[in-house]
């Protein structure tokens, strides 16, 4: 038995997220129909994570148990050819029996990026969020509120609610925010995230932005864990996994 290491890139516009489910096409079913075209076995693939309806990744990492002899390497390729061609395996490798993708992980880095003009883009409309504030959206105070959300803290209120988790403390270790032109791009790492954590967030450094939400609110909203206090939830499609840790 071999455990093999998958890094995954894919455009997830097309696909209602990552986890298998009943009538929907998902990342997780392209891969295991792709497996097995391979290998002739019906495989049990970890994800690092599951990215929800519409996020893009460019570091997905997945890993299977399987008996097949091709070497490491060649995994990539031959998977490739049976996946369409939003998905793509990055790179293959073999790993410990005992490496779980998802449970070995130490941390994420995640990107946000937002398209602020007063006319939507044509081209890479399905990467982006885009907004119409311009000249009223102020960067330096999304600078400042981020600053708030860095360290350790209970987001509770800051995931969908309904969500089933027991343990929703999380550590962010950085978030930094860039600008070029009309593009606004927010990363973000940490130990990992809740269930629409950093759509949520991004939500609320733009109201702060837009002096929806004061900076000097931002700790007692945290505080508080109640998400009716914070930012919308900014839409999928210009959330990206860019990367995981081990």
């Amino acid at each position: 038995m071999r455990n093999i290491k998958l890094l995954i890139e894919y455009d997830g516009t097309n696909y209602s997220g990552w986890q298998i489910q009943k009538n929907a096409n998902t990342i997780q079913e392209e891969l295991l129909k792709a497996i097995y075209k391979i290998t002739g076995e019906n495989v049990n693939l970890n994800g690092s994570g599951r990215t929800d309806a519409g996020v893009h990744a460019k570091g997905q990492v997945a890993n299977f148990m399987t008996n097949s002899q091709l070497t490491q390497d060649r995994y990539a390729d031959a998977i490739n050819s049976k996946l369409p061609e939003d998905i793509v395996i990055r790179n293959s490798c073999e790993v410990p029996l005992d490496f779980h993708s998802r449970y070995d992980a130490k941390g994420k880095r995640y990107s946000y990026t937002i398209y602020n003009s007063i006319h939507p883009n044509a081209i890479g409309r399905d990467y982006v969020y885009h907004i119409r504030h311009c000249d009223k959206l102020d960067i330096n105070k999304m600078i400042k509120a981020s600053e708030h959300f860095i360290g350790t803290h209970d987001f509770a209120g800051f995931m969908s609610v309904g969500t089933s988790v027991i343990d929703t403390v999380r550590t962010i270790h950085s978030i930094n925010i860039h600008t070029n032109k009309d593009i606004i791009k927010i990363d973000y790492y940490g130990n990992g995230f809740l269930y629409n954590m950093v759509r949520i967030i991004t939500g609320t450094l733009l109201y702060c932005g837009l002096s929806k939400i004061e900076i000097s609110n931002i700790d007692e909203i945290i505080n508080s864990k109640d998400r009716k206090r914070a930012g919308a939830t900014v839409p999928a499609k210009g959330l990206c996994l860019e990367e995981v840790f081990y």
